[in-house]
């Protein structure tokens, strides 16, 4: 009675494993659907990166670009601030 319990043990916990390679947490299915939604979030990911890179070339035209506006305006227009004094020095 031995020698029948040890390969009916043995097929059990072969159907056990063979189950839970199909429907189990780590089967094909469930890895393959992993693996689409990561595809997805990648793609999501690499828009988003672009879209912060965007806003970020943006954000540095705006800062750039108003201090060189400001500039213009004192070297070719004088113009000053608040509270400031135009001196200009002749050659």
């Amino acid at each position: 009675m031995g020698s029948r319990i040890v390969p009916a043990l043995l097929i059990v916990l072969l159907v056990i494993v063979h189950a839970q390679l199909w429907i189990g947490r780590g089967s094909l299915p469930s890895v393959n659907e992993m693996q689409r939604r990561l595809s997805e979030q990648a793609i999501q990911n690499a828009k988003a990166e672009a879209d912060n890179e965007r806003l970020a070339a943006e954000v540095k035209d705006l800062k750039e670009g108003l201090e060189m506006v400001e500039e213009k305006a004192r070297e070719e227009l004088g113009m000053v601030k608040p509270n400031e004094i135009f001196v200009q020095i002749a050659p």
